[in-house]
């Protein structure tokens, strides 16, 4: 079994070159998985079967190993016996159809009303580089886009006069999303100096030198004005989970939210009414007389 697993690393190494920390990374889970065989007197990978690996998992995530880390140690396995099976030494999968334990699923971060406004109402110096960032983070709050959405945005699909925005979401779905006010404006700002770049295509945010903005270079120019603006961290999906908690905190209406956001299922949406009642709990904790009476009772 060590000898077929060295194979298989080697295989990572030369022949998929993947990254070394992959490497690392798949060579621990797969010495787990390894050891796990040795103590049950399992000799080969042709014996070990789904019930013996799923004891594993349970194991692990007993001891407290993450759900995220049990995923990677059965994606581990499975590139493991696609190998085996390739190399006629296996002919099938223990991990076959096995998931790991579901976590604990983490609530995203937002930036609250006050915080949003701060990042977008500081004074704008009229210029190339400082509209076309202003009009990126505009928009990301204002409609709630997604970051490719935004990059791959192009001319054709604004509608300013209208106030509306056409975007191709994921698996090339279409939706068309409203604009609010500031987003116009501060995108009419934008495309008034857009033209001095020499635009190669129709990309509505291009660089100086007229190539469309890509997807490193928003996450950066939005990282700097969140450590400008805010002293604090950002990036352009904190922007779309902003407007999606605040859209929901003010309008109650999921399925609304769930159209802007372009999910294609409200389970995914839903995961922004725990912020909602977040924010409810913790009025309700400095506002309620029962809660406050509680509170004191409690010290």
């Amino acid at each position: 079994m060590e000898r077929e697993l060295a194979a298989y690393c080697a295989h990572l190494r030369n022949e998929r070159q993947v990254s070394e920390h992959t490497q690392l990374a798949y060579r621990r889970d797969l010495t787990k998985v390894l050891e796990f065989c040795n103590n049950q007197g399992i000799a080969s990978w042709k014996t070990l079967q789904i019930q013996q690996l799923r004891q594993l998992v349970a194991r692990l995530h007993h001891h407290g190993q993450s759900s995220t880390s049990l995923a990677r140690l059965l994606s581990a396995v499975r590139g493991l016996y696609r190998y085996l099976n390739r190399e006629g030494l296996c002919e099938h999968d223990p991990a076959n159809g096995l998931a790991p334990p579901k976590g604990e699923r983490r609530l995203p971060k937002t930036l609250d009303t006050d915080r949003a406004l701060q990042l977008l109402d500081g004074g704008v110096d009229d210029d190339f580089i400082a509209r076309r960032d202003q009009a990126i983070l505009e928009l990301f709050y204002s409609s709630g886009l997604r970051l490719s959405e935004l990059t791959q945005l192009d001319l054709e699909q604004l509608d300013l006069a209208g106030a509306l925005v056409q975007v191709h979401g994921k698996g090339g779905k279409a939706r068309v999303l409203p604009v609010g006010r500031k987003a116009r404006e501060a995108l009419q700002a934008w495309l008034k100096l857009r033209g001095i770049s020499a635009p190669r295509d129709s990309a509505v945010f291009v660089t100086r030198q007229g190539k469309r903005l890509g997807q490193r270079a928003i996450q950066l120019r939005v990282k700097a004005a969140g450590e400008r603006e805010l002293g604090q961290h950002l990036h352009p999906h904190m922007l779309r989970h902003s407007f999606a908690s605040h859209l929901l905190e003010s309008s109650q209406d999921l399925r609304a939210v769930q159209e802007m956001l372009g999910h294609a299922d409200i389970s995914t949406t839903q995961i922004y009414t725990h912020l909602d009642f977040q924010h409810l709990a913790a009025v309700y904790d400095s506002a309620h007389p029962r809660a406050k009476r509680s509170k004191d009772s409690d010290s």
